[in-house]
């Protein structure tokens, strides 16, 4: 009945139609209050600060989807040529879906807002600071692309060959970029399964000791314990052998081996060892205070009966100290209980004096 009324005066559909689109307005305006009202008081009263920056990246575009539905509906309602008609509903479908991209945009910077807030501010390693933005640009780039072709598409343009030329091109620059986007995998794939971290102990194959300084988006930083930098590719750290001396837990074994004369009395040597390995474990910085240390006998040698002290570290590095100090009080009081420690003696027997025939 309004449109009705309004078609009978002159220039009647225009008014209608500006009309229709003022009242659009009004009512985003309306639903944005009630959007305030209802969804953003409720998130905000949520511990997570996910559900709040994603109501916050939807409503720009909300706002914006309530007025295209009425300018919509004004443009059904003008009395105008089908091509005029058609060319402005191809200006509204490609404001539409670039509008879905821009509000889908919106939700994946939100999760990673969140995710750099929440998850990545409280690890250790800066990886995750690092790779963060560049996976959020490369998500945008795919997101506005399929935008892209969908408003192709919908021109009726054949997106076919875009598609495979998109994909020839996606393969060229992959080959070209292999090592790179190796390292970049290769590093994500250690940062996500957390096998080791920035300040973990660890020892490659090859034989590199040191700590995990910095797990980047393309190399390992490990400072050895001269204070030097190893720099290693990510990916062949990823295939690489790796003993993680902080995992699961920074404390470890010391293993000691010591070795006295046959003639010792095996029961003594065990109660003064036992003895010095419990004040060293006790005095030393680094060792682990209420660890019990013990011995244990194992082999008949060449000249010595061989047996194994073991200690316990609160760290990889503090093994070290703990060693020197329990080799230094070991031998002092080896010597004051008379206990030998014997070496290796060789007997060369001669045929005699003469060592060369006459001639």
């Amino acid at each position: 009945m309004v449109y009705e009324f309004f078609s009978a005066l002159p220039y009647g559909n225009y008014v209608f139609a500006a009309l229709v689109v003022a009242a659009s307005i009004v009512a985003a305006k309306v639903a944005m209050l009630i959007f305030e009202r209802t969804l953003i008081r409720a998130t905000s009263k949520t511990k997570t600060m996910l559900d709040d920056a994603i109501i916050h990246a939807i409503r720009k575009p909300l706002y914006i989807a309530v007025i295209l539905v009425g300018t919509l509906f004004a443009v059904d309602s003008l009395n105008v040529t089908d091509a005029y008609i058609g060319g402005i509903r191809h200006v509204l479908f490609v404001v539409w879906v670039m509008l879905g991209a821009y509000a889908l945009n919106g939700i994946v910077a939100a999760l990673f807002q969140w995710y750099s807030a929440q998850i990545s501010a409280k690890t250790a390693t800066k990886f995750d600071d690092t790779i963060s933005p560049i996976i959020r640009k490369i998500l945008s780039v795919f997101i506005y692309a399929i935008a892209l072709m969908i408003i192709l598409k919908g021109f009726g343009v054949d997106i076919t060959p875009l598609v495979a030329g998109l994909g020839i091109g996606g393969l060229a620059i992959a080959l070209a970029l292999q090592d790179t986007l190796s390292n970049l995998f290769s590093g994500t794939f250690m940062a996500s399964d957390r096998a080791i971290k920035s300040g973990d102990f660890v020892e490659l194959e090859n034989g590199t000791k040191g700590y995990v300084e910095e797990i980047g988006w393309r190399s390992t930083k490990i400072r050895t314990l001269p204070n030097n930098f190893v720099i290693i590719p990510n990916s062949k750290l990823a295939n690489s052998v790796i003993t993680d001396y902080s995992a699961p837990q920074d404390e470890m074994a010391v293993v000691v081996q010591v070795g006295v004369g046959y003639g010792s009395d095996l029961e003594k040597v065990e109660r003064v060892t036992v003895d010095v390995a419990k004040k060293v474990q006790t005095t030393v910085e680094g060792a682990v205070r209420d660890f019990e240390p013990f011995i244990r006998y194992h082999t008949f040698g060449d000249s010595n009966i061989n047996f194994s002290v073991i200690l316990r570290v609160q760290k990889y590095v503090d093994q070290y100290l703990m060693v020197h100090e329990f080799i230094k009080v070991l031998k002092n009081r080896y010597d004051k209980e008379g206990i030998e420690i014997s070496f290796p003696v060789r007997k060369i027997v001669g045929a005699g004096k003469e060592r060369h025939p006459k001639v």
